[in-house]
């Protein structure tokens, strides 16, 4: 498999890790759109969102809840922007699921 976020995981390529668990890694984007812009990312390969499958709901629950703890955890009690990009058109750029944590200004 040639996915960068698989490799990550694996610790073939570093990575700015602000959380790391069991099922879950979460990371500095390299390219920052704001002050903070953290990647939350499943362990397990999930190409994208619309890849998604019955038995993830569990799954999907624990990373949604995951993102507002490492918002705080990361400085920003005033708020946060959340994207999934999901497929090519929808801006998707690396194809493991990935939910963006943005923040730091107004």
């Amino acid at each position: 498999m040639n996915c960068i976020f698989c490799k990550i995981v694996a610790g073939e390529i570093p990575a700015k890790k602000v959380h790391e668990d069991e099922e879950f890694l979460a990371f500095h984007d390299i390219r920052p759109a704001a002050p903070v812009h953290l990647l939350v990312i499943p362990k397990r390969h999930v190409p994208s969102l619309a890849d998604v499958q019955p038995g993830d709901e569990a799954m999907l629950g624990r990373l949604m809840a995951l993102v507002p703890r490492l918002a705080h955890e990361n400085g920003l009690e005033g708020g946060f922007k959340t994207a999934i990009n999901t497929g090519r058109d929808g801006g998707q750029e690396v194809d493991h699921l990935h939910i963006h944590i943005l923040g730091g200004r107004r």
